[in-house]
C-alpha cells in the first residue's frame, strides 16, 4: 500500500478489544527505526538540537489509520 504520509509505523496486532461503538487495537511497532519530524527553525534552535542528542518523539494526531 502506498501512501503520501511520511511516517508509517509497521508492526503486528497484539490485541483487539471491540466495544459497542469503538475498537481498541494494540500494535507492536517494529519498523521504522527512524522517524522524521518537521519542526520550525525557532523550535530547533530553542531546543539546541544536535546530532547524538537523546530526545523523545511525541506524535500528536487526531486519528491513526490502520492499513492491512
Amino acid at each position: 500500500m502506498e501512501l503520501s504520509a511520511r511516517n508509517q509505523l509497521k508492526g503486528k496486532v497484539a490485541a483487539v478489544d471491540i466495544g459497542a461503538v469503538m475498537a481498541s487495537i494494540k500494535i507492536e511497532v517494529t519498523d521504522p527505526d527512524v522517524i522524521t519530524a518537521l519542526i520550525s527553525k525557532e523550535s530547533a534552535e530553542g531546543l539546541d538540537l544536535k546530532d547524538g542528542d537523546e530526545v523523545t518523539a511525541i506524535i500528536k494526531s487526531t486519528e491513526v489509520i490502520i492499513g492491512k
